[in-house]
């Protein structure tokens, strides 16, 4: 099958389109990507996205406008995507969106275990003409799981190695990581959540640059700066943290409130705009490698970095030197570009999901069972 995968994650940069070909069932899996791309969003788009994550700022009729709009807007990338690819929609089997995640609240500390995301399937089904499975997160929820993080599916059927342990890395607003044991071994995988991953980042970036920039390309900020090592102990030192696994994070725990009560500590410790923005780059390295150190059956022979941190020098140069002798490797070099490889995993679960088979793995997200994942809403009659 030709199938599109669209992803909007935390950071709300934009729609990620990958459009891959995929043959076979696991666990012997193929999957070649033939085109990728990123959407941005405009500055009013994001805007409009950000106001739905505070329960301050947002209304139930903005979420229902919103997720019909956020439809519209996936359906529109795809068709670029397509285009671009030199494809027509006549040439896709399926699409896989993951929709944009507006509010998380799963493990047991919360008292309704529950995820909404939206960006409407039928709004993306009819414009594009093309049978589209969404909303993958619900179905591991239901089953007692965190709904986090799908990708470790993906990551068991592609990146595990025959002799050595991995820990496949993605580093996106929020980071999670996948425990891969050897192929040799019988171990189970784990998964969850780091922490931060560029979410505090891109945040200290804009408040820093007055808005001029919302990330920071190439690390050049934080390269700048020194890292403050009385802040950075109190920033480890919060309790997502130090929770047992299974677990997820998102902006609740390290979103826009979080942020705003670092600014007067900030300056309150004499701290400059690149000290700030190298010492949150240092919490996201520092706290990704004690996860390993805290969680992890054992500390990995490899780590495979993929998302938007992968492509940050002075992020991933922070990580090598905190998982020294560990190698860090980017996911590109076996196959896997960094910045496709979540909507490559959307593609591979509605994939799973059209097939009738899990797409979750219990082991990574604490479900009580495996789930076969996402709604499914089929192609408009003319395409049936």
């Amino acid at each position: 099958m030709i199938v599109l995968g669209l992803m909007s994650g935390t950071s709300v940069d934009g729609v990620d389109a990958a459009i891959v070909d995929i043959d076979g069932a696991p666990p012997r899996l193929s999957v070649r990507l033939r085109h990728f791309t990123t959407i941005s969003f405009s500055p009013e788009q994001r805007q409009a996205i950000f106001q739905l994550f505070s329960p301050e700022t947002s209304r139930v009729d903005l979420i229902c406008a919103m997720n019909f709009r956020l439809g519209a807007w996936f359906a529109d990338a795809a068709l670029q995507a397509i285009v671009q690819a030199g494809l027509t929609p006549q040439r896709i089997d399926l699409i896989g969106s993951h929709g944009q995640t507006i509010h998380h609240l799963a493990g047991e500390d919360a008292p309704t275990p529950s995820t909404l995301q939206i960006g409407e399937a039928a709004v993306i089904a009819e414009r594009t003409g093309v049978t589209t499975v969404a909303d993958f997160r619900v179905a591991d929820v239901a089953a007692g799981g965190q709904g986090a993080p799908l990708v470790s599916y993906v990551d068991w059927l592609l990146l595990r190695h025959p002799h050595l342990n991995r820990a496949a890395q993605n580093i996106g607003g929020i980071g999670n990581v996948t425990w891969l044991p050897a192929e040799s071994s019988s171990s189970p995988p784990l998964s969850f959540d780091t922490g931060p991953g560029n979410m505090l980042i891109d945040a200290a970036v804009a408040h820093v640059t007055h808005g001029a920039q919302r990330y920071d390309e190439g690390g050049r900020i934080a390269a700048r700066g020194r890292v403050h090592k009385g802040l950075l102990a109190e920033l480890l030192a919060h309790p997502y943290l130090h929770h047992r696994p299974p677990k997820t994070a998102g902006r609740e725990q390290f979103g826009a409130e979080f942020a705003v009560s670092l600014w007067p500590r900030a300056r309150a410790l004499g701290l400059s705009g690149p000290d700030l923005v190298a010492t949150l780059t240092a919490f996201t390295a520092e706290s990704i490698a004690q996860a390993y150190r805290n969680f992890l059956p054992a500390f990995p022979d490899e780590i495979i970095l993929s998302g938007g941190g992968a492509l940050n020098p002075t992020l991933t140069a922070m990580l090598s030197q905190r998982a020294a002798p560990t190698r860090v490797r980017r996911s590109d070099e076996l196959g896997l570009p960094s910045n496709a490889k979540e909507a490559i995993a959307f593609a591979v679960l509605a994939y799973e999901t059209i097939h009738g088979r899990p797409g979750n793995l219990p082991a990574c997200t604490g479900a009580h069972h495996p789930a076969i994942l996402g709604k499914i809403t089929p192609a408009p009659p003319m395409r049936m």
